[in-house]
């Protein structure tokens, strides 16, 4: 299938664009500026593209992402430490990010005569981001055969959707993925901080999976504290 993935630079999206490349037609990488605090993270998404040797696109919805108020991710508020089970972790939800931006995808891949438009959301973000969820996905897929009905019949696909992510670890290292160029940090520092939800959920998936982690934290032990709060 003629596949065009929606990729941040994420550990998430960046092995999934290596996944697609080895198992589909991939047309390219759609990319997303909403005015996240850590837009560096599109670099990563960029170098991806030039590796796989296929167009990338950066769409701006800053203008959309300054709607959406109230998100660490977005505003001026500070991203929490801690383990995305912690209830303190809702703060970094942008609301309908991955509505919005599959809505537009979809467009996209309409117009380019794409046949699937590829995400990679996860089993580990069930909790705290509902657009991310299973039945989320099935009723975003029902949606778009009404909207382009008659024009383009475009499929969903979420190979990851009911794993959680250290398998994403498994099939990354599988297809090749350089994990060390992708970007998950929410601070968006010099190096990833070791503390944020993100980081603490792509150390301890390494883990899990039993794949050395090549990433550089800042604080790199402070994951198990918080791997221990989130499941007492």
């Amino acid at each position: 299938m003629k596949t065009i993935v929606i990729c941040s630079g994420g550990l998430d999206s960046v092995s999934l664009a290596h996944r697609v490349a080895a198992e589909h037609d991939l047309l390219g990488l759609l990319s997303f500026d909403y005015g996240q605090r850590h837009r560096k993270e599109l670099d990563f998404a960029a170098a991806c593209a030039t590796r796989l040797n296929v167009p990338h696109q950066i769409i701006d919805i800053r203008a959309i992402g300054q709607s959406l108020s109230g998100s660490a991710l977005t505003d001026d508020v500070a991203v929490p430490d801690g383990h995305y089970a912690e209830e303190s972790m809702r703060i970094t939800v942008v609301p309908n990010r991955n509505a919005i931006m599959l809505a537009v995808a979809f467009g996209v891949a309409a117009s380019r005569r794409a046949d699937a438009v590829a995400t990679a959301v996860h089993g580990g973000d069930h909790f705290i981001y509902p657009d991310c969820r299973p039945g989320f996905i099935d009723a975003f897929q029902t949606m778009q055969r009404y909207a382009l009905d008659g024009y383009a019949d475009i499929a969903l696909l979420a190979p990851y959707v009911n794993v959680p992510k250290s398998a994403i670890v498994t099939d990354g290292a599988r297809h090749g993925t350089p994990f060390a160029q992708t970007w998950s940090c929410y601070k968006g520092g010099a190096v990833h901080c070791g503390r944020c939800g993100t980081c603490v959920e792509r150390r301890e998936a390494f883990d899990l999976a039993g794949i050395a982690d090549p990433t550089e934290y800042a604080d790199a032990d402070f994951w198990r504290e918080a791997v221990k709060r989130g499941t007492v």
